[in-house]
């Protein structure tokens, strides 16, 4: 079963789809297997990704609308080493089709079903805002990754963020959890971004990642050729971060696995312990 992480912050501009694309390619450097699924009706992670928005047969619209099943539309990216399921402008008109949907917050859910057990984890980019695409991502997903600039209006934007978590954790998802929180654009320099980034792990604690990520040219025009920074300049500091990132994100699901194991190796032996209590009584 993969781990399903959802990329969002419903503040703009702050590396959601650079993460998605980059994260993604730097697990399946790591030997992992990994499907991103872009969910933003920009298309910019599906570009970024050497894939053209405007030649695709199959998107997500047509998973979402049920015209096609999710391994339909599935395109592997050579460029970025990954599977991709794309997106474009069409997925806007998915919206307004979801509205007079059956199980409309969970269409995303059931289409992943299908694959989930062929990655080790899947990836989703959402847009910049609270929709019904974002609800969907949320649904399907057991964590959320939030990467955020160190500045004063980022943080207001998290406090909006972590409400909405919340709200779907209660009513649609009691799986969801905080992922952890990325630092992006990070810049030491600039005393707000340190005074920010304390706040950050005097709240949040081990949440926050320990890998930040700066701010780097190279990062900013990957894209521009279709390819994660990792294939474009893998030894730019925005390459060495990001593998970073993967890194410490496989072993936190590692060290996570382990701890559902004993606890799940503990309470089976409380349980055959208290049969045999019973039974002697």
């Amino acid at each position: 079963m993969s781990k399903i992480l959802v990329v969002a912050n419903q503040k703009g501009g702050v590396g959601k789809t650079t993460t998605a694309v980059n994260l993604s390619a730097s697990l399946a450097a790591t030997k992992r297997k990994v499907l991103m699924v872009d969910l933003d009706p920009q298309g910019n992670a599906t570009m970024g990704c050497g894939i053209d928005k405007h030649d695709l047969e199959l998107s997500l619209y047509d998973v979402l609308t049920a015209k096609c099943d999710i391994s339909a539309a599935i395109v592997t990216s050579a460029n970025a080493g990954f599977d991709v399921v794309p997106t474009n402008s069409d997925l806007t008109a998915a919206e307004v089709e979801l509205m007079d949907m059956p199980n409309r917050e969970s269409r995303l859910s059931s289409a992943l079903e299908e694959v989930s057990a062929d990655y080790d984890y899947i990836i989703i980019d959402c847009p910049p805002a609270l929709s019904m695409l974002t609800i969907n991502a949320m649904v399907a997903a057991q964590g959320v990754l939030i990467p955020m600039q160190c500045e004063y209006y980022a943080l207001e934007g998290l406090s909006a963020l972590m409400q909405t978590i919340e709200k779907i954790k209660t009513k649609l998802n009691p799986e969801l959890e905080i992922e952890g929180i990325l630092r992006t654009m990070y810049d030491p320099r600039n005393s707000l971004t340190t005074d920010v980034s304390t706040q950050l792990i005097t709240h949040f604690g081990d949440k926050v990642y320990s890998t930040v990520i700066p701010r780097n040219v190279r990062l900013a025009e990957a894209p521009s050729y279709g390819l994660p920074v990792l294939a474009y300049d893998k030894n730019s500091r925005g390459a060495v971060a990001y593998l970073a990132l993967a890194g410490e994100m496989n072993r936190r699901t590692k060290s996570k696995k382990s701890a559902a194991k004993k606890t799940s190796t503990n309470k089976a032996a409380g349980s055959t312990a208290g049969k045999k209590a019973i039974s002697q009584a």
